[in-house]
């Protein structure tokens, strides 16, 4: 395990101002807005900032304002952010982003969480924060072959019982998160205590067996055929849309950009005040930055050559599992009990007024005020 500090240097980021300034965008369909793909208006007034006023010292900066460490694990880099608050060893818990974000979805989370008293908690509300980049994502090693889910709780459980040497820690996770969450509840109980999701990672193979149930499992049909065209073709053809935007930092901006604005809760608030230009800039950079565009598609085929996380009727992750339904993520609709059961030890479950997809992110003081409670109900039970 070493130390590593992000280092880019002026002509490196010189490259990529000029792959900005020169990109031409093609002419849109007048009206259409975010309907058919990223909005234009909203590309080139990022365009315009990306190029005229994004401050790349400061991004690098907030990159490097957390501990963080690369260790080998089966060959493969491991990249992750260490934060010893207030826990001070104890209650470690491990954090997992999912697409198109990055470890820095948790950048408004890791403070509070941490070092609880300076954010109107108490110092026993505290956590020890392990963050890692998946594999093919920001600054992990990139797969030579198709990785999936299952795999990487491999590393993370090797991560944080013979890395760092927790015997035993918590876990929470959204987006791929919670598949990557869920294996390891599944897998490794003797090390993992519980965890904690904000999306569905596993699925039971069960028909619909009320009206609740049904009704979701419709719901969430029209969710993916309306949001998930990507998806279909990166679990089948990531390398199609690597060459397309291979070198291009602006396609793969607008490629990010309509998932965040898509599965955001943007009913009381605009896009721009839920995910600030520089907040976005920073995830998007890290992307173009690193070459992890591409190897980050890669991770899509993983969940298919892993059988799609569904669950036989006669499996079932007992690990306790706490379940936080953020109303506002159009991407999955919030599950009726009856169906998180099937697959999980189900102990825990809250509906927060706001947020989406990406929870943390979104709506930080909701997330560190569930995490907060779920913490001190998992210690309260042991």
């Amino acid at each position: 395990m070493k130390a590593f500090e992000v280092q880019w240097s002026a002509a490196e980021i010189e490259r990529v101002i000029r792959k900005v300034e020169d990109c031409r965008l093609p002419q849109v369909l007048s009206g259409t807005g975010w309907t058919l793909g990223c909005d234009a208006d909203f590309l080139n007034r990022l365009q315009t900032y990306w190029v005229r006023e994004f401050d790349w010292r400061a991004c690098q900066a907030r990159l490097n304002r957390y501990p963080q460490f690369i260790a080998e694990i089966d060959g493969l880099d491991v990249h992750f952010v260490h934060v010893k608050g207030e826990a001070q060893g104890r209650r470690p818990l491990l954090l997992t982003h999912g697409w198109p974000g990055s470890h820095l979805e948790f950048w408004e989370v890791i403070e509070p969480l941490a070092f609880p008293s300076r954010h109107g908690g108490k110092a026993e509300d505290a956590f020890d924060l392990i963050i890692p980049s998946l594999p093919g994502f920001g600054f992990s090693g990139k797969p030579s072959s198709i990785f999936g889910q299952r795999q990487t709780a491999r590393l993370w459980n090797t991560l944080m019982t013979e890395v760092l040497g927790y015997p035993r820690y918590l876990a929470q996770g959204g987006d791929w998160g919670a598949i990557v969450t869920s294996w390891l509840g599944l897998d490794y109980p003797r090390s993992v205590e519980a965890i904690h999701l904000n999306m569905l990672g596993f699925r039971s193979l069960t028909p619909g067996r009320d009206e609740a149930e049904i009704e979701w499992q419709r719901r969430a049909d029209l969710a993916q055929r309306v949001y998930s065209g990507y998806a279909a073709v990166q679990m089948s053809k990531p390398q199609s849309i690597a060459w397309a935007a291979a070198d291009n930092p602006l396609g793969q901006a607008s490629w990010i950009l309509e998932r965040f604005h898509d599965w955001a809760d943007l009913r009381r608030r605009p896009f721009e005040q839920v995910f600030p230009l520089d907040r976005l800039l920073d995830n998007i950079v890290l992307y173009v930055m690193t070459g992890s565009f591409t190897s980050a598609l890669c991770f899509y085929p993983g969940v298919v050559k892993e059988g799609f996380a569904l669950l036989p009727e006669n499996i079932r992750c007992e690990t306790p599992t706490a379940f936080a339904q953020y109303s506002g993520d159009a991407l999955t609709p919030v599950p009726p009990r009856s169906r998180i059961e099937l697959v999980y030890n189900l102990d825990r479950l809250t509906t927060l007024p706001e947020g989406g997809h990406f929870a943390a992110m979104e709506v930080p003081d909701h997330f560190v005020g569930d995490i907060r409670l779920w913490g001190s109900a998992v210690a309260a039970s042991r």
